[in-house]
Order: structure tokens, then sequence, then C-alpha cells
């Protein structure tokens, strides 16, 4: 019997989301189906992420939003990065400051109090980005996209292996409070989340959240604005206050999405466009325009001198990011050098004469407290979510279940540098939603949770598509490699001949455990008509055609 390919016979989607939870994935694919557009969906979808992935996102936290939209000819990026409270100084924790995390990932205070409880909290963005977003170009009525997560809030939702693995990973070994015991700050946070004995809930265990599904009610009928200035925003002032917090009323209120035009490169033909700063696009454009200097299909796949090449990229922009890049409030960014032909030329030759690049850091790991979600719809409207707490505050604000984000760990508590406290200022973000281009329009929405491996990853994977022309699905789950210090971090899929090889080159190697490692990458393809998405499998989720 003659042998033959089985013939592909699922209908081609015209629209299809992609997210790490399944619940949120099954909610903005509803909102598609019922005629939403690609907007629509991501805000239905991360609403829902809120309920299911407490500890990682929700409406107490931030994000970056970037939309195409040829109907209207909008291409622009949402920001809403919340600043350090009006009333904080840059001396407030000085006296009780304990250094840096070993990871990399935020700083050490006595008693946690800069990453836990009333005093960890800026003012959230979330909302504010989704909100101005959809008032532009939204076409569900707002108040129907809150549907899915008021029913998942009600009804209940099982929790997930990768949701137990958050609540139960060693976080103290870092330098910070394990997720765990955050849960267990508020009377609330113990009632919701935790057995009557105290104990964590085990995967498949049902968690019901009536107080968020009322919260979710009332951002449904009263909007957006009044998290930001009308009843919600009282319950959360007096609540954060109440507590010790220093989050204020005008701290709220004027929380703005800040509207700028993507950071655009072309790499190989195609143009990719990023956040620019305080979003991470930038150090994705550098590693981008760096390995466009070299022939990286001739060195072969994951090869040492791939790897060399490609770590080595990760340094350079990495090393750039903490020294030159910051809020542009208050930070001269030199976007324009960092990018220029000179400068980039200039470092790959470096990298091809053998040089090693300096990034003193400790032991830089991964901080998975965010999420991801793109969608593209029939029109061909493109979203690239993400959005994160940072690092959760365990602090859920009273009878209303959602947590607020602990970012107040992130800025340097001893005054005088770069990233100290100020009043206003906001946090650098790693997270990169992107969109890439060929002549005929959008082809492709990435982007990932993983703090200080989103950019490596990101970047990473956009080349595997973009040179090696994988599919989205066999690009993301390849394996990967970061250099966030000085030690190149290899999955451990990763051939352990080319580990040795690469140490027998002087290079510090270490291998993790995890077969998928170093960000939690989502995207969408659509070339030639023909639409495909990934999931990272070492998240929950998948992508969803409709």
């Amino acid at each position: 019997m003659a042998r033959r390919t089985p013939e592909y016979r699922l209908p081609q989607p015209t629209s299809m989301i992609v997210a790490p939870q399944p619940e949120a994935v099954e909610a903005g694919a509803t909102v598609l189906r019922a005629g939403g557009n690609a907007l629509d969906a991501a805000i239905a979808c991360a609403m829902t992420q809120g309920v299911v992935d407490p500890l990682m996102c929700g409406i107490g936290g931030f994000g970056m939003l970037q939309i195409f939209d040829p109907a209207t000819g909008t291409h622009k990026v949402y920001e809403g990065m919340g600043g350090c409270p009006l009333e904080s100084r840059e001396t407030m924790w000085q006296d009780i400051a304990l250094g840096d995390t070993t990871d990399g990932f935020g700083f050490i205070v006595q008693d946690f109090v800069n990453e836990t409880g009333a005093m960890a909290v800026t003012a959230p963005g979330t909302l504010k980005v989704l909100a101005s977003a959809h008032a532009a170009l939204g076409r569900t009525p707002w108040a129907d996209l809150f549907a899915p997560a008021i029913d998942v809030a009600e009804t209940g939702w099982l929790v997930r292996p990768h949701v137990y693995t958050v609540i139960t990973q060693d976080e103290r070994k870092y330098g910070r409070m394990n997720f765990g015991e955050k849960l267990s700050l508020t009377e609330d946070g113990r009632r919701i989340y935790l057995n009557a004995d105290g104990s964590y809930k085990k995967p498949g265990a049902l968690i019901k959240n009536p107080d968020l599904a009322a919260t979710m009610r009332t951002l449904a009928s009263e909007g957006a604005e009044s998290f930001y200035t009308g009843s919600l925003a009282a319950r959360i002032v007096a609540d954060v206050r109440a507590h010790g917090g220093i989050l204020s009323a005008e701290d709220l209120a004027t929380m703005t999405a800040v509207e700028t035009q993507p950071l655009s490169i072309d790499y190989r033909g195609w143009r990719v466009a990023l956040p620019s700063p305080p979003g991470g696009g930038l150090l994705v454009a550098q590693i981008l325009r760096i390995m466009a200097r070299f022939d990286v299909v001739a060195m072969g796949h994951n090869s040492p001198e791939y790897i060399r090449v490609l770590t080595e990229a990760m340094k350079i922009a990495l090393r750039d990011k903490e020294q030159f890049v910051g809020d542009p409030n208050f930070v001269d960014n030199p976007i324009d050098r960092l990018l220029s032909d000179a400068y980039v030329n200039d470092c790959a030759a470096r990298i091809l004469a053998g040089e090693r690049f300096d990034v003193p850091r400790r032991n830089a790991a991964e901080c998975k407290h965010t999420t991801h979600v793109s969608v593209v719809d029939a029109d061909g409207m493109v979203v690239s979510l993400t959005h994160t707490l940072g690092n959760p505050s365990g602090f859920i604000v009273k009878d209303t279940g959602f947590m607020l984000n602990g970012a107040m760990s992130t800025f340097d508590p001893t005054p005088g540098r770069p990233n100290s406290i100020y009043p206003g200022k906001r946090r650098y973000s790693s997270m990169a939603p992107s969109i890439v281009f060929d002549e005929t329009g959008p082809v492709m929405s990435i982007g990932a949770p993983g703090a200080s491996w989103i950019g490596p990853a990101v970047a990473q994977v956009l080349v595997n598509v973009l040179e090696w022309g994988m599919d989205i699905q066999t690009a993301i789950s390849a394996p990967r490699v970061v250099a966030t210090s000085n030690a190149i971090d290899v999955s451990n899929r990763i051939e352990r001949a080319t580990q040795r090889a690469l140490q027998a080159q002087g290079f510090e190697v270490r291998r993790s455990h995890l077969s998928y490692a170093f960000a939690g990458v989502h995207g969408i393809t659509m070339f030639d008509g023909r639409i495909q998405g990934g999931a990272d499998p070492q998240r929950d989720g998948y992508a969803q055609g409709v």
C-alpha cells in the first residue's frame, strides 16, 4: 500500500487568540465568535486572566498593549506603568535597606515592606490601558466584556499546575517573601485561596471569588473610572491607608495611559514593532540588530558558535539597558545611538573577534509574575498585550477580591541611583508585546511573561521564525538559552556536547532542570494568509482559532 500524507481537515480560522490560561483563551474566543474584534477579545481575556491567575496579573496591576488596526490606520502602544506614590520619598527605606535580591529582580527591605502589604503598592494602570484603547477602537460594549470573568469568578476555576507551582515555589532563597505566604496576609486572601486549616489548595481544587465577581459587575456598569475616581477608588484608598500605605486618591485620579508610537526596526526586510522605554522593546531591538550582522543559519541552530553570538548580543543589550534606559520623564534614553549602524556594527565586530562582554549580576533568574495575550481578528486587527502584578503585594482590598501590585519592590531604596524611589517615577519593565510586519501588513504578534528573560526569549523566538523559518509553535517550543549575567543559562534540552564545547571555551554554563525554560512566549503568525498560534508548553494555555 502506498504511503501518503494525511489530509489536514480542520477548517482554517480567520481569527485567533493565544494565552497561558485555558479559561482566558475561552473567554476571548467567545467574544470573537460573537462578533467582537481583537481588542474586545484581549480585554475579555485579560479580565479572566486576573481571576484565574491572581498572583500573575489583574486589575490591581499594570501593563502594555500594542495594537494595529488597518480599518482606522491606527498603530500605537498604550502604556500603563504606575509610578511611585506622590507621598513617597527617596530616603523612606534607606535605613532599613538590606541589599538586592540575589536574582536581580528587586530590592530587599526589612520585613518585606517594599514588596508586601499596603506600602508596596503603586497606582495600577492595566484598567486605564484597556479602557483607553477600548474607547478608541472597541466594538463590543464595555459592559459585555466582563461576563466571562464574572462567570468564572462565581462558578469557580480549577487550580492548574502552573498556579500551584507559583504558590509553592521558594522565593525566600532570592530574598523575597513566598507567594503562598502572601495569600495569608489578609483575611480575604485566607478565605478565598487557602483551606480552612491554612494549607494551600492542591491542583484540581475549585476556587470561587464572589467578591471579585461583584467588583467586575461594578466595573462593567460604572466603567473603569470607578477604579480611579469613583466608588472603587474610594474603597482602595481607604483600605490601603488604613493599613499604613501611602497610595492616595490623587495617585489614582492622575493615572493615565500613555500613548506612544512603537519603536520599529528592520530585520531582514521585516519590520519589528516594539514598545519604547519604559517598556522592554529596546533590548529586543538591540539583540535583533546585532544578530542581523551574522550569517546565523550557517552556524547551525543552537550550535556552540550560535549560542556564543546570541548570548553576547543579549549581554550587550542588557548592559546598555541597565546603564542607560529608564522612565523617559527622568532618563534621556539614547535610543538612536544604541540602534545606530555604527554602534551595532562595532558590537558585532567585537563579538566576531571573540570579545566577551561583562554584565556583573548575581544570579539573574526568572520572575514569573506576568502574563500575555495575542489576538488577531478576521478584519486584520492585531493586539499584543502583556500585563502583570509585578511582584504581587498580597494586599487584597477588603471585600473586592482583587490583589494590588507590589511594584515598589523594584525601586532602589538607596537614594541617588538611576532607579531610586522618586514621586511619580515609573518603573522600567521588560514587557515587550510585539508585532511584526512585511510589505503587505502584520504577519506576527508575540510576547511573554518572564521579567528579565522576556527580551532574550522574545528575540530568540523571532529569530527562530524569521531566520530559521520555523512555524510559531516549533519556534516557541525549541530549546532556549539566555544570558542575563556573565553566565549562559541553557534549558535541559540543549545538547550536553554543546554545553561542554562552550565550557571548553571558558564560559560558565548553567543547566536548568526545566525542559521548557526562560520566559513563557505566546504568539500568532499570519504568513500568506494562514493563521497559526503557539503557546509555551511551560504554561497551561493554548491557541484557539475561530
